[in-house]
């Protein structure tokens, strides 16, 4: 049994305000000397770079669907190994997720994994006692959550307060332990493409200091830190290890023999352009046995020269697309790559850019690797957005025919494959609104906009690292063999 300090910042819906507690109590608690370690409910990537740049930790994104109960409990377990304090910032409405009558993908859901007490969020702006209400059906709903105090947030004045804090705990039985007025100064930007930059660059510090004093103020921080301490030790799982589908203990904890020899390396874009990226999914390929070497396109570096294999998440290409495309360093890379068979997998901004082109907002046509043959055009309407289950339609980088993949889609553009020509998708992708081919797969190149998660199938990562070493070896005696040849002519 092993004891992590925690608690689960959960909002009544989206809006409520718990992005803005959970980064206040976040910088709150790190100024007073705590470690504290930020998890994301959900496949979320915007909040949890407010969580690194406020705790100085990378945060991670716990989810249930995409990944095993087991799974998720043992890595929040190790990735929560070293923190004072644990936060788990949920995702939309506490009871939200992927069905309308369970819990699956919920706040809730994850809550209860890491048997976590809850802080809930209600915004009671124009409220007095429906407050009470609102608090009431939440606790009643599942009662295997554990509801253990409320914030109020958006009070009109310390009286409203006053008014709705009696209303709670006296109908409730539930502390209300804080409150935020209404405050223009806390609120935060809309989730767009520049906010990654403006984190990174600490333009959102004044922010998160003032979430932080205003809590502070008027929230009873050592009682929230009484209520995490308070929490139940969370049992490991040590469940067997013969499942491939079932990535528990040995994931987490995996050592392979393969660590012996030198590791792969796996080339991985990471700047403002591209930044999507699940930090399980990194550490998952490491612990495969490949070495990750991050690089930046946009700061006009090309594929490193050691690279076995290239790895292109998500981002925002778009809103770079003419400096990406004039960095002929990375894409020619891309493309010596391609012809020479390295491994290359890409998702969502990364098919993007393996396109022949990327029509930007304003229409502007840029030239891309042309390594699909495809073209991306952005719409003004978002194009996709939800879970996906994707199914391999033949062997691939990650999978073998049939196999399958849990993952996410976010996207405002589209990929144009011109009529007739013959296109090599990579899977059948389903969602809430059915089933349909998805994305590119041919020899070593895989890419898709569904970002996946390795943990929902153990042996992808294996596979996409055990290509890469392949290559290298491939690679390794080429040039050993043209060592020869050229001692035997000097002889």
């Amino acid at each position: 049994m092993q004891a992590r300090p925690r608690l689960v910042i959960a909002g009544t819906g989206s809006g409520s305000g718990k992005t803005t507690v959970t980064l206040g109590l976040m910088r709150a608690f790190a100024r007073r000397g705590r470690k504290v370690q930020g998890f994301k409910c959900g496949p979320d990537y915007i909040d949890p770079a407010y969580h690194s740049a406020v705790t100085g930790r990378p945060s991670r994104n716990l989810d249930s669907w995409m990944t095993s109960s087991s799974y998720l409990q043992e890595y929040f377990l190790h990735a929560s190994a070293d923190a004072d304090l644990s936060i788990i910032e949920g995702v939309m409405g506490l009871y939200d997720g992927k069905e309308d009558t369970a819990l699956t993908g919920s706040t809730a859901e994850i809550a209860i994994l890491t048997a976590s007490p809850v802080l809930l969020v209600v915004d009671v702006r124009s409220m007095g006692r429906s407050a009470a209400a609102i608090v009431l059906g939440f606790r009643q709903l599942e009662p295997e959550v554990r509801i253990a105090a409320v914030l109020v947030n958006r009070c009109g004045s310390e009286g409203h307060y006053r008014l709705v804090k009696a209303a709670i705990e006296a109908a409730c039985g539930i502390p209300v332990i804080g409150w935020l007025p209404r405050d223009s100064g806390l609120d935060i930007p809309e989730r767009h493409l520049g906010l990654l930059p403006a984190v990174e660059r600490g333009e959102l510090a004044p922010l998160f200091e003032r979430a932080a004093d205003r809590l502070a103020q008027g929230t009873d921080l050592e009682r929230l830190l009484e209520l995490a301490a308070a929490a139940p030790a969370v049992q490991g799982l040590h469940a067997a290890t013969d499942d491939p589908c079932n990535p528990a203990v040995q994931t987490i904890h995996k050592t392979s023999a393969s660590l012996i020899e030198p590791a792969p390396v796996i080339a991985v874009a990471r700047d403002a352009a591209f930044n999507f990226y699940y930090e399980d999914n990194l550490e998952m390929l490491a612990r495969a046995g490949a070495r990750l070497v991050p690089f930046s396109p946009l700061s006009g570096e090309g594929i490193p020269p050691e690279a076995d294999g290239i790895y292109i998440g998500g981002g925002f290409p778009e809103e770079f697309a003419a400096v990406i495309a004039a960095n002929k360093l990375f894409l020619g890379g891309l493309r010596s790559a391609a012809t020479a068979g390295m491994p290359l997998y890409a998702e969502c901004g990364g098919y993007m850019v393996l396109a022949r082109s990327l029509t930007d907002r304003t229409g502007m046509v840029h030239e891309m690797a042309g390594i699909i043959p495809a073209h991306t055009v952005m719409q003004e309407r978002r194009a996709a957005l939800g879970y996906r289950e994707v199914t391999a339609l033949h062997d691939c980088l990650l999978l073998k025919q049939g196999e399958r993949l849990r993952g996410h889609e976010f996207h405002y553009s589209v990929m144009s494959y011109p009529d007739g020509e013959a296109r090599a998708y990579a899977y059948e992708s389903k969602g809430r609104g059915g089933s349909q081919p998805e994305g590119y797969a041919s020899g070593s190149i895989m890419a898709a906009y569904a970002h996946i998660h390795l943990a929902s199938y153990l042996p992808a990562a294996d596979r996409l690292v055990a290509a890469c070493r392949a290559y290298r070896d491939r690679k390794q005696a080429v040039q050993r063999h043209a060592a020869d040849s050229c001692n035997q002519q000097a002889e």
